[in-house]
């Protein structure tokens, strides 16, 4: 294995900057700070002051492999995902075959180390009759217990109280859950057709998968796992009101036993639903994007540390699908190429700082999910590291696309800092313009 030395760095990790040097070896870190004298036949990659962080941990990707994968695939889109900085991944069940067992959780991992150029490990998707499976599960055999606690993509909504509850009491490892209820999503879907027919604005997504629908998942969620002791992390909050309930949650958990975490993701802190009336379907996704206060709000709550994570929700779709009525056009936008970009934007407008990115992307991912050995820049660690240019704009375009689908809500917008360079494992997998093919992710394991 190529032994790198990054020279001229502007290294940050865990809230500290400093200017210098970084040494890889066997696809560890072997050396960080100062100046490092190169090893006879190093590479040597000089940053010129660029930006040096760990690479991003995305804890929630939909990749469509198996069985969609004319949407996207785990080559094409852990590709895709290290051109944007992304260096592990956790993918989620709601593929063909769902990943409801073993079986399906090893044949992942095994196709996985065939194709990805990225690290990863997947969720075991609960369903209202793999109690038992969810029991006896091998605590590092999966990431976590993925709930669908409304319905979405896939169709494996857990409604089952007696289940439900059983899996928060019960599971081995951190549950993730997505919070609607989907009886009041389907009231609403039901008004507005009768209003509209098929023809539902695409900006009344926001209404249908309502703010109400959310809280009141999160709330059942949040009391269940107090009530068993959960290890519970609530994906993509989309509403003012669910931070509240985190906010005084996160007081109560101070003085109890309950280990609750939060989630934002990219398109929330970035879009809101003016934007439907520009980008229309490439913007529906679930939860919905929701109002300006809403999107303030999470950008706010990732500042004060009551969203916990940021991470993506990436979940292609066709294009061809995605341009079907309300009703047939499906959930979910392509984000991961992308995504680190979209919150140095925040970074840029004063909103963030790097510092918190860093925090959210990465270290928080690492110590959420018991990873070991990831998410920080630390001697012995293994070598997941970005490069970036702050001050290089970059065009997206189809042109440089890499999702499967070849689109993105991005297109012909400029963001203000480029990816200069990616390293998985300490392989030089993307160098600013080329991302390598070769699948030298590992396997992400866990410290439980």
């Amino acid at each position: 294995m190529t032994t790198t030395l990054i020279s001229n760095a502007e290294i940050l990790n865990e809230g500290i900057r400093q200017s210098g040097d970084l040494l890889i070896k066997n696809g560890r870190i072997e050396q960080i700070g100062g100046q490092i004298t190169a090893p006879a036949g190093a590479e040597v990659v000089d940053a010129q002051g660029k930006l040096l962080i760990p690479g991003m941990i995305d804890d929630q990707v939909h990749f469509r492999e198996p069985g969609l994968t004319q949407k996207g695939s785990m080559a094409t889109e852990s590709r895709a995902a290290i051109a944007g900085g992304i260096t592990s991944f956790m993918e989620m069940p709601n593929v063909n075959p769902q990943t409801t067992n073993v079986e399906a959780l090893q044949a992942k991992f095994a196709r996985a180390a065939e194709v990805s150029v990225a690290n990863h490990s997947f969720y075991l998707g609960a369903t209202n009759d793999n109690l038992e499976v969810i029991k006896s599960l091998d605590p590092n055999a999966a990431c976590g217990i993925k709930i669908f606690m409304g319905a979405s993509t896939g169709n494996m909504l857990v409604d089952n109280e007696e289940t439900l509850a059983g899996i928060f009491a019960n599971a081995p490892i951190p549950v993730a859950t997505h919070c609607e209820d989907s009886p009041m999503i389907a009231i609403n879907e039901e008004a507005a057709r009768a209003k509209y027919g098929e023809a539902v604005p695409m900006q009344l997504h926001g209404s249908i998968r309502s703010r109400e629908a959310c809280i009141k998942s999160t709330k059942t969620a949040m009391e269940l796992a107090r009530k068993y002791g959960t290890r519970l992390h609530v994906l993509h909050i989309s509403t003012a009101e669910e931070l509240a309930l985190f906010e005084a949650g996160k007081k109560l958990d101070a003085l109890g036993t309950a280990n609750i975490t939060a989630e934002a993701c990219v398109h929330h802190l970035f879009y809101s639903e003016q934007d439907y009336l520009t980008l229309g379907s490439q913007i529906k996704c679930n939860p919905s994007i929701k109002t300006e206060r809403d999107r303030l709000a999470l950008l706010d709550a990732v500042r004060r540390d009551i969203i916990d994570i940021i991470a993506t929700d990436h979940a292609p779709h066709t294009w061809d699908e995605k341009q079907g009525t309300y009703f047939k056009a499906p959930s979910g936008v392509p984000l991961v190429q992308h995504a680190l970009q979209s919150l140095f934007e925040h970074y840029h407008a004063g909103e963030l700082s790097l510092e918190t990115i860093v925090q959210k992307t990465s270290h928080a991912v690492a110590e959420r999910y018991n990873l070991k050995e990831r998410g920080y820049l630390r001697e012995g660690y293994h070598a997941d590291l970005v490069l970036v240019d702050l001050d290089k704009p970059y065009h997206v375009n189809k042109d440089n696309l890499l999702y499967k689908c070849n689109w993105s809500s991005f297109e012909n917008t400029t963001l203000r800092s480029t990816i200069a360079s990616t390293w998985v494992g300490g392989h030089r997998v993307f160098d600013g313009r080329n991302a390598s093919s070769e699948a030298v992710g590992q396997a992400l394991t866990f410290n439980r």
